[in-house]
């Protein structure tokens, strides 16, 4: 690719091949913004490691093709993911299709056993978030819900939660 000494040609490739693929997802990332490596539904996540994989693979290209296949798959897989956030936006159905529902683990001083069979979550895992959002008394304790991301949200405190926030978390 660059020189007849193998090793020499194996060490610029991956070094110059790696930084032209990172460049290339780091303009992609500016352009489609930074949701395309956020932790918001399964499709994102798999967005997230088919893009390491992809810039892995760029990186490791032994021929041109090969490293313009994975920057142009690179570009197609960013261009997939901001469609797909375009009509999850517009269309509840796609919305409800490509999103998991956030769901109460424990709320008015009760787990949810039902909801935390479903969702495989312990007692000692709502525990454990109620300790790091500094929970001091269940009783305080409004609800903790697995959101639709994976995070466990506590919400707690001197007042009841805003029935809005609560809109779309499902009992069970």
């Amino acid at each position: 690719m660059f020189t007849s000494d193998p090793t020499i040609d194996l060490i610029l490739r991956g070094l110059l091949l790696a930084a032209i693929a990172l460049v290339w997802v780091v303009l992609l990332i500016r352009i489609v913004g930074l949701r395309s490596l956020s932790k918001m539904t399964p499709f994102d996540f798999v967005m997230t490691v088919a893009s390491g994989s992809l810039l892995a693979g760029a990186a490791q290209a032994s021929e041109w093709s090969g490293f313009l296949q994975a920057l142009i798959a690179t570009a197609s897989l960013f261009g997939v993911q901001f469609i797909a956030a375009r009509v999850r936006k517009e269309s509840d159905v796609a919305e409800d299709v490509m999103q998991n529902e956030p769901v109460f683990l424990f709320r008015n001083g009760a787990f949810n056993e039902k909801a935390m069979e479903e969702t495989r979550v312990s007692k000692s895992d709502v525990y454990a978030k109620l300790r790091e959002a500094n929970a001091l008394d269940l009783s305080g304790v409004h609800a903790v819900i697995l959101e639709s991301t994976g995070d466990v949200s506590v919400l707690h405190g001197g007042s009841s939660p805003d029935e809005q926030i609560l809109s779309g978390v499902r009992e069970s």
